[in-house]
Protein backbone atom coordinates (compact mmCIF):
# COMPACT_ATOMS: atom_id res chain seq x y z
CA UNK A 1 0.00 0.00 0.00
CA UNK A 2 1.18 3.23 -0.74
CA UNK A 3 1.33 5.74 2.27
CA UNK A 4 -1.96 7.88 2.64
CA UNK A 5 -1.95 11.12 1.70
CA UNK A 6 -2.06 13.71 4.99
CA UNK A 7 -3.87 16.67 4.26
CA UNK A 8 -0.85 18.69 3.45
CA UNK A 9 0.72 17.50 0.33
CA UNK A 10 4.67 18.60 1.20
CA UNK A 11 6.94 19.16 4.28
CA UNK A 12 6.54 22.88 4.06
CA UNK A 13 4.09 24.06 6.81
CA UNK A 14 0.94 25.77 5.37
CA UNK A 15 0.86 29.53 5.07
CA UNK A 16 -1.02 31.29 7.30
CA UNK A 17 -3.50 32.17 4.84
CA UNK A 18 -3.85 28.92 3.43
CA UNK A 19 -7.77 27.67 2.89
CA UNK A 20 -7.76 24.49 5.05
CA UNK A 21 -11.12 22.74 3.28
CA UNK A 22 -9.47 22.88 -0.13
CA UNK A 23 -6.54 21.07 1.57
CA UNK A 24 -8.70 18.83 2.78
CA UNK A 25 -10.53 18.43 -0.43
CA UNK A 26 -7.63 18.13 -2.74
CA UNK A 27 -6.28 14.84 -0.31
CA UNK A 28 -10.00 13.22 -0.55
CA UNK A 29 -9.42 13.70 -4.42
CA UNK A 30 -6.10 12.16 -4.42
CA UNK A 31 -6.53 9.79 -2.45
CA UNK A 32 -9.44 8.60 -4.49
CA UNK A 33 -7.08 8.98 -7.92
CA UNK A 34 -4.54 6.63 -6.30
CA UNK A 35 -6.69 3.82 -5.36
CA UNK A 36 -8.54 3.91 -8.95
CA UNK A 37 -11.18 5.99 -8.92
CA UNK A 38 -13.56 4.24 -6.18
CA UNK A 39 -13.42 4.31 -2.28
CA UNK A 40 -15.82 3.75 0.27
CA UNK A 41 -16.36 6.79 2.90
CA UNK A 42 -14.70 4.55 5.26
CA UNK A 43 -11.71 3.99 3.91
CA UNK A 44 -11.17 7.84 2.46
CA UNK A 45 -11.65 8.47 6.83
CA UNK A 46 -8.90 5.79 7.77
CA UNK A 47 -6.35 6.78 4.75
CA UNK A 48 -6.38 10.49 5.06
CA UNK A 49 -6.79 10.93 8.64
CA UNK A 50 -10.02 13.08 8.41
CA UNK A 51 -12.92 13.04 10.25
CA UNK A 52 -15.99 11.50 8.72
CA UNK A 53 -18.04 14.15 9.02
CA UNK A 54 -15.44 16.46 7.39
CA UNK A 55 -15.80 13.27 4.33
CA UNK A 56 -19.22 13.04 4.17
CA UNK A 57 -19.30 17.05 3.67
CA UNK A 58 -16.46 16.81 1.04
CA UNK A 59 -18.28 14.37 -0.93
CA UNK A 60 -21.68 16.26 -0.67
CA UNK A 61 -18.94 19.40 -2.02
CA UNK A 62 -17.61 17.14 -4.93
CA UNK A 63 -21.04 15.44 -5.88
CA UNK A 64 -22.71 18.70 -6.48
CA UNK A 65 -19.53 19.92 -8.55
CA UNK A 66 -20.42 16.42 -10.17
CA UNK A 67 -16.48 15.48 -9.91
CA UNK A 68 -17.39 12.60 -7.82
CA UNK A 69 -20.88 9.79 -7.36
CA UNK A 70 -21.74 8.97 -4.06
CA UNK A 71 -23.74 5.38 -5.36
CA UNK A 72 -24.52 3.62 -1.67
CA UNK A 73 -21.75 2.89 0.14
CA UNK A 74 -18.91 3.86 -2.56
CA UNK A 75 -17.46 7.51 -3.70
CA UNK A 76 -16.65 7.09 -7.39
CA UNK A 77 -14.74 10.15 -9.47
CA UNK A 78 -17.27 11.17 -12.25
CA UNK A 79 -15.78 12.14 -15.81
CA UNK A 80 -17.11 16.14 -15.22
CA UNK A 81 -13.40 15.91 -12.58
CA UNK A 82 -11.48 15.64 -15.74
CA UNK A 83 -12.31 19.64 -16.88
CA UNK A 84 -9.49 20.56 -13.97
CA UNK A 85 -6.58 18.43 -16.07
CA UNK A 86 -8.46 19.45 -19.32
CA UNK A 87 -7.67 23.19 -18.26
CA UNK A 88 -4.06 22.11 -17.36
CA UNK A 89 -3.66 20.69 -20.60
CA UNK A 90 -5.53 23.41 -22.60
CA UNK A 91 -2.66 26.19 -21.21
CA UNK A 92 0.17 23.84 -21.90
CA UNK A 93 -0.90 23.26 -25.44
CA UNK A 94 1.27 20.38 -26.29
CA UNK A 95 -1.04 18.10 -27.04
CA UNK A 96 -3.44 20.04 -29.48
CA UNK A 97 -0.06 20.89 -30.97
CA UNK A 98 1.81 17.68 -30.87
CA UNK A 99 -0.51 14.68 -30.29
CA UNK A 100 -1.48 14.29 -34.03
CA UNK A 101 2.79 14.07 -34.62
CA UNK A 102 2.78 11.36 -31.45
CA UNK A 103 -0.50 9.41 -33.34
CA UNK A 104 1.21 8.91 -36.66
CA UNK A 105 4.61 8.26 -35.54
CA UNK A 106 2.97 5.32 -33.30
CA UNK A 107 1.56 4.35 -36.89
CA UNK A 108 4.84 4.89 -38.73
CA UNK A 109 6.83 2.88 -35.89
CA UNK A 110 4.01 0.45 -34.96
CA UNK A 111 5.47 0.97 -31.23
CA UNK A 112 3.94 3.21 -28.03
CA UNK A 113 4.83 6.73 -28.02
CA UNK A 114 4.02 9.36 -25.82
CA UNK A 115 4.63 12.89 -24.87
CA UNK A 116 5.80 13.47 -21.44
CA UNK A 117 6.74 16.66 -19.29
CA UNK A 118 8.76 16.79 -16.16
CA UNK A 119 6.75 17.32 -12.54
CA UNK A 120 9.24 17.87 -9.65
CA UNK A 121 11.69 15.04 -10.47
CA UNK A 122 9.28 12.81 -11.86
CA UNK A 123 7.90 12.11 -15.25
CA UNK A 124 4.26 13.13 -16.09
CA UNK A 125 2.36 11.75 -18.90
CA UNK A 126 0.15 14.32 -21.28
CA UNK A 127 -0.56 12.23 -24.44
CA UNK A 128 -0.55 8.27 -25.33
CA UNK A 129 -0.38 6.52 -28.78
CA UNK A 130 -0.62 3.01 -27.68
CA UNK A 131 -0.34 0.01 -29.74
CA UNK A 132 -3.28 -2.39 -28.86
CA UNK A 133 -1.27 -5.81 -28.58
CA UNK A 134 -1.13 -8.36 -25.89
CA UNK A 135 1.78 -7.06 -23.84
CA UNK A 136 1.60 -3.15 -24.49
CA UNK A 137 1.95 0.18 -22.46
CA UNK A 138 -0.86 0.48 -20.39
CA UNK A 139 0.62 4.04 -18.60
CA UNK A 140 -2.57 6.44 -18.73
CA UNK A 141 -2.24 10.13 -19.35
CA UNK A 142 -1.40 12.09 -16.17
CA UNK A 143 -0.12 8.78 -14.50
CA UNK A 144 3.76 10.31 -12.68
CA UNK A 145 6.62 7.59 -12.96
CA UNK A 146 10.07 8.67 -11.21
CA UNK A 147 12.53 10.10 -13.22
CA UNK A 148 15.19 7.27 -12.58
CA UNK A 149 12.99 4.63 -13.84
CA UNK A 150 12.05 6.31 -17.63
CA UNK A 151 13.98 7.01 -20.44
CA UNK A 152 13.07 10.66 -20.69
CA UNK A 153 14.17 11.00 -16.67
CA UNK A 154 17.96 11.40 -17.64
CA UNK A 155 16.95 13.97 -20.38
CA UNK A 156 15.29 15.71 -17.31
CA UNK A 157 17.67 15.56 -14.90
CA UNK A 158 20.41 16.70 -17.38
CA UNK A 159 18.85 20.25 -16.45
CA UNK A 160 18.75 19.92 -12.64
CA UNK A 161 20.73 21.87 -10.10
CA UNK A 162 22.28 21.22 -6.91
CA UNK A 163 18.97 22.02 -5.28
CA UNK A 164 16.96 19.85 -7.45
CA UNK A 165 19.10 16.61 -7.25
CA UNK A 166 19.27 17.57 -3.62
CA UNK A 167 15.53 16.97 -3.33
CA UNK A 168 15.79 14.04 -5.65
CA UNK A 169 17.72 12.22 -3.17
CA UNK A 170 15.36 13.04 0.00
CA UNK A 171 12.45 11.85 -2.31
CA UNK A 172 14.15 8.75 -2.47
CA UNK A 173 15.32 8.46 1.36
CA UNK A 174 11.94 8.56 2.28
CA UNK A 175 10.05 6.34 -0.04
CA UNK A 176 13.16 3.60 -0.98
CA UNK A 177 11.23 1.37 -3.17
CA UNK A 178 8.87 4.09 -4.82
CA UNK A 179 5.94 3.33 -3.62
CA UNK A 180 4.12 6.65 -4.13
CA UNK A 181 4.42 5.97 -8.02
CA UNK A 182 1.47 3.87 -7.83
CA UNK A 183 1.84 3.52 -11.91
CA UNK A 184 4.22 1.08 -11.85
CA UNK A 185 5.33 -2.21 -9.42
CA UNK A 186 7.77 -0.98 -6.65
CA UNK A 187 11.12 -1.34 -7.36
CA UNK A 188 14.53 -1.38 -4.88
CA UNK A 189 15.89 2.03 -5.08
CA UNK A 190 18.21 2.34 -8.19
CA UNK A 191 22.01 3.75 -7.86
CA UNK A 192 22.36 7.02 -7.55
CA UNK A 193 25.78 7.26 -9.33
CA UNK A 194 24.80 4.97 -12.89
CA UNK A 195 21.39 7.80 -12.50
CA UNK A 196 23.90 11.03 -12.58
CA UNK A 197 25.74 9.19 -15.21
CA UNK A 198 22.65 8.17 -17.79
CA UNK A 199 22.09 12.12 -17.09
CA UNK A 200 25.42 13.40 -18.06
CA UNK A 201 25.60 10.96 -21.24
CA UNK A 202 21.53 12.38 -22.06
CA UNK A 203 23.37 15.68 -21.95
CA UNK A 204 25.99 14.83 -23.94
CA UNK A 205 24.23 12.65 -26.28
CA UNK A 206 20.53 14.33 -26.86
CA UNK A 207 18.49 11.07 -26.18
CA UNK A 208 17.93 8.73 -23.48
CA UNK A 209 17.78 5.02 -23.31
CA UNK A 210 15.81 2.91 -20.90
CA UNK A 211 16.45 -0.66 -20.35
CA UNK A 212 13.67 -2.66 -18.48
CA UNK A 213 13.86 0.25 -15.40
CA UNK A 214 10.28 0.68 -15.45
CA UNK A 215 9.10 -2.84 -15.58
CA UNK A 216 10.73 -6.01 -16.52
CA UNK A 217 10.66 -6.96 -20.69
CA UNK A 218 9.73 -2.70 -21.13
CA UNK A 219 12.72 -0.84 -23.22
CA UNK A 220 12.03 3.10 -23.99
CA UNK A 221 14.02 5.53 -25.73
CA UNK A 222 13.48 9.46 -25.61
CA UNK A 223 14.15 12.62 -27.17
CA UNK A 224 13.39 16.00 -26.40
CA UNK A 225 11.13 18.46 -28.20
CA UNK A 226 12.74 21.83 -27.22
CA UNK A 227 10.28 25.68 -27.09
CA UNK A 228 11.53 28.32 -30.02
CA UNK A 229 13.50 29.24 -26.74
CA UNK A 230 15.55 26.65 -26.29
CA UNK A 231 14.34 24.41 -23.29
CA UNK A 232 12.75 21.22 -23.32
CA UNK A 233 8.86 21.65 -23.94
CA UNK A 234 8.61 17.80 -23.24
CA UNK A 235 9.76 14.71 -24.07
CA UNK A 236 8.82 12.42 -26.65
CA UNK A 237 9.43 8.67 -26.26
CA UNK A 238 8.72 5.40 -27.82
CA UNK A 239 7.83 2.01 -25.55
CA UNK A 240 8.74 -1.31 -26.82
CA UNK A 241 9.16 -4.97 -25.94
CA UNK A 242 12.53 -6.81 -25.34
CA UNK A 243 9.98 -9.55 -27.57
CA UNK A 244 9.91 -7.06 -30.64
CA UNK A 245 13.70 -5.08 -29.54
CA UNK A 246 16.36 -4.96 -27.53
CA UNK A 247 17.25 -1.72 -26.12
CA UNK A 248 20.09 -1.27 -29.13
CA UNK A 249 18.21 -2.55 -31.43
CA UNK A 250 15.58 0.64 -30.47
CA UNK A 251 18.05 3.01 -30.33
CA UNK A 252 20.04 1.69 -33.63
CA UNK A 253 16.78 1.20 -35.44
CA UNK A 254 13.94 3.95 -33.92
CA UNK A 255 16.28 7.07 -32.67
CA UNK A 256 17.34 8.48 -36.50
CA UNK A 257 12.88 8.64 -37.03
CA UNK A 258 12.50 9.93 -33.36
CA UNK A 259 14.70 12.58 -33.62
CA UNK A 260 13.17 13.67 -37.19
CA UNK A 261 9.37 13.50 -35.33
CA UNK A 262 11.08 15.75 -32.66
CA UNK A 263 12.60 18.23 -35.28
CA UNK A 264 8.99 18.25 -36.75
CA UNK A 265 7.15 18.81 -33.52
CA UNK A 266 9.85 21.89 -32.78
CA UNK A 267 8.71 23.39 -36.07
CA UNK A 268 4.91 23.38 -35.39
CA UNK A 269 6.09 24.98 -32.16
CA UNK A 270 7.78 27.75 -33.79
CA UNK A 271 4.60 28.21 -36.21
CA UNK A 272 1.91 27.65 -34.14
CA UNK A 273 -0.50 30.69 -33.81
CA UNK A 274 -1.15 32.76 -30.62
CA UNK A 275 -3.97 31.08 -28.27
CA UNK A 276 -6.74 33.19 -28.31
CA UNK A 277 -8.60 34.27 -24.99
CA UNK A 278 -12.10 33.17 -24.20
CA UNK A 279 -14.93 35.79 -24.96
CA UNK A 280 -16.44 35.52 -22.36
CA UNK A 281 -15.18 34.52 -18.42
CA UNK A 282 -17.03 31.59 -16.68
CA UNK A 283 -18.63 33.37 -13.31
CA UNK A 284 -18.22 30.53 -11.08
CA UNK A 285 -18.82 32.07 -7.81
CA UNK A 286 -22.47 32.53 -7.93
CA UNK A 287 -23.09 29.43 -8.80
CA UNK A 288 -21.27 27.87 -5.43
CA UNK A 289 -23.09 30.74 -3.31
CA UNK A 290 -26.48 29.47 -4.50
CA UNK A 291 -25.67 25.53 -4.00
CA UNK A 292 -24.49 26.78 -0.28
CA UNK A 293 -28.01 28.53 0.24
CA UNK A 294 -29.39 25.18 -1.05
CA UNK A 295 -27.69 22.32 1.02
CA UNK A 296 -26.46 24.40 3.97
CA UNK A 297 -23.79 23.02 6.06
CA UNK A 298 -23.39 19.85 3.33
CA UNK A 299 -21.79 22.23 0.87
CA UNK A 300 -18.57 23.54 1.55
CA UNK A 301 -17.92 26.49 -0.39
CA UNK A 302 -14.64 27.24 0.01
CA UNK A 303 -13.54 23.81 -0.71
CA UNK A 304 -15.56 25.14 -4.22
CA UNK A 305 -14.39 28.13 -4.91
CA UNK A 306 -10.85 26.94 -4.61
CA UNK A 307 -11.37 24.27 -7.38
CA UNK A 308 -13.07 26.80 -9.64
CA UNK A 309 -9.98 28.58 -9.62
CA UNK A 310 -7.94 25.72 -11.34
CA UNK A 311 -10.79 25.88 -14.15
CA UNK A 312 -10.42 29.03 -14.46
CA UNK A 313 -6.81 28.29 -16.66
CA UNK A 314 -6.95 27.32 -20.43
CA UNK A 315 -6.36 27.79 -23.82
CA UNK A 316 -5.54 31.82 -23.87
CA UNK A 317 -5.93 31.58 -20.23
CA UNK A 318 -2.57 30.03 -19.66
CA UNK A 319 -0.74 32.82 -16.99
CA UNK A 320 -3.40 34.81 -15.12
CA UNK A 321 -2.90 37.52 -12.94
CA UNK A 322 -4.48 37.46 -9.45
CA UNK A 323 -7.25 40.04 -11.25
CA UNK A 324 -7.55 37.87 -13.83
CA UNK A 325 -8.79 34.69 -11.66
CA UNK A 326 -10.98 36.60 -10.00
CA UNK A 327 -12.82 38.45 -12.81
CA UNK A 328 -12.92 34.57 -14.62
CA UNK A 329 -14.38 32.89 -11.49
CA UNK A 330 -16.44 36.06 -9.99
CA UNK A 331 -14.66 35.70 -6.93
CA UNK A 332 -13.68 38.56 -4.81
CA UNK A 333 -9.94 39.29 -4.69
CA UNK A 334 -9.60 38.53 -1.00
CA UNK A 335 -10.75 34.65 -2.13
CA UNK A 336 -8.99 33.93 -4.84
CA UNK A 337 -5.74 35.24 -3.78
CA UNK A 338 -6.36 32.74 -0.40
CA UNK A 339 -7.60 30.07 -3.02
CA UNK A 340 -4.03 30.73 -5.31
CA UNK A 341 -1.88 30.67 -2.33
CA UNK A 342 -3.40 27.60 -1.15
CA UNK A 343 -2.54 26.17 -4.66
CA UNK A 344 0.74 26.67 -4.78
CA UNK A 345 1.75 25.93 -1.31
CA UNK A 346 0.03 22.62 -2.90
CA UNK A 347 2.48 22.32 -5.72
CA UNK A 348 -0.71 22.68 -8.43
CA UNK A 349 -0.21 26.35 -9.40
CA UNK A 350 3.40 28.33 -9.73
CA UNK A 351 3.53 31.90 -9.83
CA UNK A 352 6.10 33.75 -11.49
CA UNK A 353 5.97 37.61 -11.26
CA UNK A 354 2.57 38.82 -11.11
CA UNK A 355 1.10 35.74 -13.43
CA UNK A 356 0.06 32.23 -12.49
CA UNK A 357 0.29 28.85 -14.22
CA UNK A 358 -1.17 25.55 -13.69
CA UNK A 359 1.33 22.40 -12.78
CA UNK A 360 1.48 18.96 -14.41
CA UNK A 361 -0.10 18.15 -11.16
CA UNK A 362 -3.29 19.08 -11.82
CA UNK A 363 -3.48 15.70 -13.70
CA UNK A 364 -3.24 13.93 -10.69
CA UNK A 365 -6.48 14.82 -9.80
CA UNK A 366 -8.35 11.89 -10.89
CA UNK A 367 -7.03 11.96 -14.54
CA UNK A 368 -5.82 8.87 -14.87
CA UNK A 369 -8.78 6.34 -13.92
CA UNK A 370 -11.18 8.62 -15.22
CA UNK A 371 -8.44 8.77 -18.90
CA UNK A 372 -9.37 4.99 -19.59
CA UNK A 373 -13.20 5.34 -19.64
CA UNK A 374 -15.39 3.55 -22.25
CA UNK A 375 -18.21 5.06 -23.53
CA UNK A 376 -20.67 2.31 -21.82
CA UNK A 377 -18.59 3.21 -18.63
CA UNK A 378 -19.50 6.53 -19.17
CA UNK A 379 -23.25 5.81 -20.22
CA UNK A 380 -24.15 3.45 -17.23
CA UNK A 381 -24.70 5.81 -14.47
CA UNK A 382 -27.41 7.36 -16.33
CA UNK A 383 -28.44 4.70 -17.72
CA UNK A 384 -29.24 3.83 -14.58
CA UNK A 385 -30.32 6.81 -13.59
CA UNK A 386 -33.28 6.79 -16.62
CA UNK A 387 -34.38 3.50 -16.21
CA UNK A 388 -35.24 4.87 -12.24
CA UNK A 389 -37.58 7.26 -13.76
CA UNK A 390 -39.43 5.50 -16.56
CA UNK A 391 -39.12 2.31 -15.05
CA UNK A 392 -38.10 0.47 -17.97
CA UNK A 393 -34.68 -0.86 -19.17
CA UNK A 394 -31.94 1.84 -20.90
CA UNK A 395 -29.63 0.60 -23.39
CA UNK A 396 -26.88 1.58 -25.30
CA UNK A 397 -25.71 0.21 -28.50
CA UNK A 398 -23.14 0.87 -31.46
CA UNK A 399 -23.64 0.08 -35.14
CA UNK A 400 -21.15 -3.30 -36.34
CA UNK A 401 -22.01 -4.54 -39.75
CA UNK A 402 -25.64 -4.77 -40.55
CA UNK A 403 -26.32 -5.08 -37.06
CA UNK A 404 -26.50 -3.12 -33.40
CA UNK A 405 -24.65 -4.31 -30.45
CA UNK A 406 -25.77 -3.48 -26.88
CA UNK A 407 -22.61 -2.12 -25.19
CA UNK A 408 -24.46 -1.07 -22.10
CA UNK A 409 -28.13 -1.83 -20.20
CA UNK A 410 -30.09 -1.37 -17.31
CA UNK A 411 -32.60 -3.65 -16.97
CA UNK A 412 -35.83 -2.54 -14.64
CA UNK A 413 -36.87 -5.11 -12.31
CA UNK A 414 -40.13 -6.32 -13.40
CA UNK A 415 -42.20 -9.95 -13.81
CA UNK A 416 -42.37 -9.10 -17.73
CA UNK A 417 -38.95 -7.78 -18.60
CA UNK A 418 -37.11 -7.62 -22.20
CA UNK A 419 -34.37 -9.60 -21.55
CA UNK A 420 -31.01 -8.91 -23.63
CA UNK A 421 -27.53 -8.65 -22.32
CA UNK A 422 -24.55 -6.18 -22.92
CA UNK A 423 -22.86 -8.12 -26.75
CA UNK A 424 -26.37 -9.15 -28.06
CA UNK A 425 -27.07 -7.98 -32.06
CA UNK A 426 -29.78 -7.40 -33.52
CA UNK A 427 -30.47 -6.54 -37.41
CA UNK A 428 -30.07 -3.06 -37.30
CA UNK A 429 -33.35 -2.10 -39.67
CA UNK A 430 -35.42 -3.33 -37.41
CA UNK A 431 -34.60 -1.55 -34.07
CA UNK A 432 -35.07 1.52 -32.63
CA UNK A 433 -30.89 2.31 -32.26
CA UNK A 434 -30.04 1.04 -35.50
CA UNK A 435 -32.53 3.03 -37.31
CA UNK A 436 -30.59 6.07 -35.45
CA UNK A 437 -27.52 5.10 -36.48
CA UNK A 438 -28.15 4.28 -39.68
CA UNK A 439 -30.11 7.48 -40.13
CA UNK A 440 -26.98 9.22 -39.01
CA UNK A 441 -24.48 8.11 -41.74
CA UNK A 442 -23.78 10.07 -45.14
CA UNK A 443 -26.13 9.30 -47.46
CA UNK A 444 -24.04 7.47 -49.94
CA UNK A 445 -22.91 5.03 -47.10
CA UNK A 446 -26.40 4.57 -45.52
CA UNK A 447 -27.92 3.80 -49.48
CA UNK A 448 -25.09 1.39 -49.94
CA UNK A 449 -25.82 -0.67 -46.80
CA UNK A 450 -29.73 -0.70 -48.34
CA UNK A 451 -28.83 -1.60 -51.62
CA UNK A 452 -26.62 -4.49 -50.46
CA UNK A 453 -29.36 -6.56 -48.62
CA UNK A 454 -32.98 -7.09 -48.76
CA UNK A 455 -33.61 -6.86 -44.77
CA UNK A 456 -35.28 -9.94 -43.38
CA UNK A 457 -39.02 -9.77 -42.16
CA UNK A 458 -38.74 -10.73 -38.42
CA UNK A 459 -42.40 -10.00 -37.59
CA UNK A 460 -45.25 -9.28 -39.45
CA UNK A 461 -44.53 -5.87 -38.88
CA UNK A 462 -41.17 -5.24 -39.82
CA UNK A 463 -40.35 -2.75 -42.60
CA UNK A 464 -38.31 -4.16 -45.17
CA UNK A 465 -38.85 -2.78 -48.30
CA UNK A 466 -35.89 -0.38 -49.52
CA UNK A 467 -38.20 2.82 -49.97
CA UNK A 468 -39.68 2.32 -47.04
CA UNK A 469 -36.94 2.06 -45.21
CA UNK A 470 -35.79 5.31 -46.31
CA UNK A 471 -38.86 7.36 -46.31
CA UNK A 472 -38.50 6.10 -42.86
CA UNK A 473 -34.53 6.87 -42.00
CA UNK A 474 -35.36 10.24 -43.29
CA UNK A 475 -38.26 10.49 -40.52
CA UNK A 476 -35.55 9.62 -37.90
CA UNK A 477 -32.73 11.91 -39.16
CA UNK A 478 -35.28 14.72 -39.28
CA UNK A 479 -37.04 14.21 -36.17
CA UNK A 480 -33.89 13.31 -33.88
CA UNK A 481 -35.55 9.94 -32.58
CA UNK A 482 -36.69 6.36 -33.71
CA UNK A 483 -39.71 4.88 -32.34
CA UNK A 484 -40.01 0.98 -33.42
CA UNK A 485 -43.37 -1.19 -32.78
CA UNK A 486 -43.12 -4.74 -32.94
CA UNK A 487 -40.71 -4.85 -35.80
CA UNK A 488 -38.26 -6.93 -33.91
CA UNK A 489 -39.89 -8.89 -31.58
CA UNK A 490 -44.21 -8.76 -31.35
CA UNK A 491 -45.00 -7.23 -27.66
CA UNK A 492 -41.76 -5.19 -28.15
CA UNK A 493 -41.50 -1.43 -28.50
CA UNK A 494 -38.60 0.92 -27.77
CA UNK A 495 -37.75 4.63 -28.67
CA UNK A 496 -34.14 5.66 -29.26
CA UNK A 497 -31.99 8.77 -29.88
CA UNK A 498 -28.15 9.74 -31.00
CA UNK A 499 -25.43 9.90 -29.04
CA UNK A 500 -22.96 12.62 -30.69
CA UNK A 501 -19.54 13.26 -29.85
CA UNK A 502 -17.08 16.47 -30.02
CA UNK A 503 -17.50 16.53 -33.22
CA UNK A 504 -20.93 16.46 -33.53
CA UNK A 505 -20.64 13.06 -35.04
CA UNK A 506 -22.97 10.23 -34.35
CA UNK A 507 -20.84 7.38 -32.36
CA UNK A 508 -23.49 5.42 -30.56
CA UNK A 509 -27.49 5.32 -29.69
CA UNK A 510 -29.20 5.20 -26.32
CA UNK A 511 -32.90 3.66 -25.92
CA UNK A 512 -35.98 3.01 -23.62
CA UNK A 513 -37.80 -0.91 -24.75
CA UNK A 514 -40.72 -2.06 -23.08
CA UNK A 515 -43.74 -4.32 -23.50
CA UNK A 516 -46.43 -3.02 -26.09
CA UNK A 517 -48.67 -3.13 -23.34
CA UNK A 518 -47.00 -0.79 -21.14
CA UNK A 519 -47.52 2.43 -23.22
CA UNK A 520 -49.08 3.37 -26.25
CA UNK A 521 -46.67 4.69 -28.50
CA UNK A 522 -48.19 8.47 -28.06
CA UNK A 523 -47.17 8.08 -24.62
CA UNK A 524 -43.49 6.93 -25.40
CA UNK A 525 -43.19 9.95 -27.58
CA UNK A 526 -44.54 12.55 -24.92
CA UNK A 527 -43.73 10.81 -21.57
CA UNK A 528 -39.97 8.73 -22.40
CA UNK A 529 -38.95 10.52 -25.36
CA UNK A 530 -37.81 13.53 -23.03
CA UNK A 531 -36.77 11.75 -20.08
CA UNK A 532 -33.92 10.09 -23.05
CA UNK A 533 -33.14 13.52 -24.54
CA UNK A 534 -31.77 14.85 -21.31
CA UNK A 535 -30.02 11.42 -20.17
CA UNK A 536 -28.51 11.53 -23.72
CA UNK A 537 -27.32 15.15 -23.23
CA UNK A 538 -25.88 14.03 -19.61
CA UNK A 539 -24.12 11.30 -21.56
CA UNK A 540 -22.59 13.68 -24.28
CA UNK A 541 -21.70 16.32 -21.58
CA UNK A 542 -19.24 14.02 -19.60
CA UNK A 543 -18.17 12.14 -23.19
CA UNK A 544 -17.48 15.47 -24.37
CA UNK A 545 -15.06 16.27 -21.22
CA UNK A 546 -13.55 12.87 -21.32
CA UNK A 547 -12.45 13.22 -24.63
CA UNK A 548 -11.32 16.60 -25.03
CA UNK A 549 -7.49 14.82 -24.98
CA UNK A 550 -8.04 11.40 -24.80
CA UNK A 551 -9.50 8.97 -26.85
CA UNK A 552 -12.81 7.09 -26.01
CA UNK A 553 -13.74 3.44 -27.12
CA UNK A 554 -17.01 3.22 -28.22
CA UNK A 555 -17.09 -0.26 -26.84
Amino acid sequence: MPPPHTLQQTETPAPAEAVAPLMRGIAVLRRLTDEGGTMSPSAIERTTGLARSTVDRITATLARMEYVRVDGRDVTLAPRLMELGNAYLSALRLPSLLGARADALADELDESVSLAVGDDDGIRFIHQATRRRAMSLSFRIGDLLPAERTAPGPLLAAGWDAHQWQRWRERRAADPDGLAFTAIPPSPPTDEKGFSVRAQRARHDGWALDDQSIEPGLVALAVPVRSPGGEAACFVSVVSHTSRHTAASLRDTLLPRLLAAAAAMEEDLRQAPPPIAPDSPAALASWTGASKQELGREFNESLARGLTVLAAFGEGRDALTLTDVARATGLARATARRALITLEHLGYVTAQARAHHLTPRVLALGYPPLSRATLPQIAQPHLAALTGQVRDSASLAVLVGDDVQYTGRVATRRIMNVNITVGTRFPAHATSMGRVLLAALPPAERESRLARTEPDALTPYTITRPAELRTVLDRVRADGYALVDEELEVGLRSVAVPLHDRRGTVVAAVNVAMHSSSRTRQECVTDVLPRLRAAAGRIEADLHITERFVRVPAM
